[in-house]
């Protein structure tokens, strides 16, 4: 299981405790929100995108929304999402679930500016039913990001 994989990843830094695991989904923004008590921009939701033959992964707020021109402009393609089958074979984790950690080799992860609004952000950890907190540093240093860009719009 993904959230296994993403558990083990966290108990090299001594983190796995902070790991947080729901009794319901959290597999959208909004049950998200609704399981940890917070504001839905707060949820660091997880975009796959098809870039050449491999995938991209996108972490934004979750009330951003993906503007297909800035996309264009900064990665040269359109953005086309990743369809239901696809995500968990190209990335590691399934919908619902998609994380920026213990990614499949090869998987950049970009972050997208809209979470830099926040102190702290809630990412998925590999299920449809977790999270962890973490501050924009940490989400920087355990997502192992290529960059910051700025691909969305209405936040």
């Amino acid at each position: 299981m993904s959230i296994e994989r993403v558990k083990a990843f966290f108990k090299q830094f001594g983190m796995e405790e902070r790991v947080l695991e729901f009794e319901v989904s959290s597999a959208t923004v909004e049950l998200a929100a609704a399981a940890l008590g917070c504001e839905p921009q707060r949820i660091a939701k997880t975009l796959s995108f098809m870039q050449g033959e491999g995938a991209v992964l996108i972490c934004a707020a979750g009330d951003a929304k993906v503007d297909n021109h800035k996309y264009k402009e900064r990665f040269g393609t359109k953005a086309k999402m990743l369809s239901f089958e696809e995500v968990e074979q190209m990335t590691g984790h399934a919908v619902g679930g998609v994380c920026p950690f213990a990614v499949k080799e090869g998987v950049p992860v970009y972050l997208d500016v809209s979470l830099k609004r926040f102190e702290t952000v809630y990412p998925a950890c590999g299920s449809a039913n977790s999270a962890i907190e973490l501050s924009i540093p940490e989400l920087e240093k355990y997502s192992g990001y290529e960059a910051w860009v700025d691909v969305c719009k209405g936040y």
